[in-house]
């Protein structure tokens, strides 16, 4: 019983990783190009679009990958959630790591949400506000 808690703390702290690898791709593509314009360096935005040309393709699929990084910051809020009720080993020295993977999940998963709205506002909001 004691393998169970850390596996599902190591999901956790996996899935919380990738929400946060997924919402700054939603970042990059989407909020970065509307801030740049907005505050009038568009000169700096094509520069970028000229080095990474992957952006235009983000942007062209934003709902996609909108959605996609919503599903895994979703997954990485079920299991943050899951592994919250999971008892911790008796151990002080694993007690302490179980700990410490907690708080640092769930400050990824904060983070994660927290880019995810960022961009989803200069993504979908901002567009239409600004017109």
């Amino acid at each position: 019983m004691l393998a169970l808690p850390m596996g599902v703390l190591l999901k956790s702290k996996l899935a919380s990783y990738f929400a946060l690898f997924a919402s700054a791709g939603t970042l990059l593509c989407c909020a970065l190009p509307s801030l740049l314009v907005s505050i009038g360096m568009g000169a700096v935005m094509a520069g970028l679009v000229t080095t990474l040309p992957q952006l235009i393709w983000l942007s062209q699929y934003k709902a996609y990958v909108f959605s996609g990084s919503g599903l895994m910051i979703s997954i990485a809020a079920y299991f943050q959630y899951r592994s919250r009720f999971e008892p911790c080993p008796a151990d002080p020295l694993l007690a302490k790591a179980c700990d410490s993977a907690r708080r640092l999940s769930s400050r990824i998963l904060i983070l994660s949400a927290s880019i995810w709205c960022i961009g989803s506002f200069f993504a979908f909001v901002a567009p239409k506000v600004l017109n």
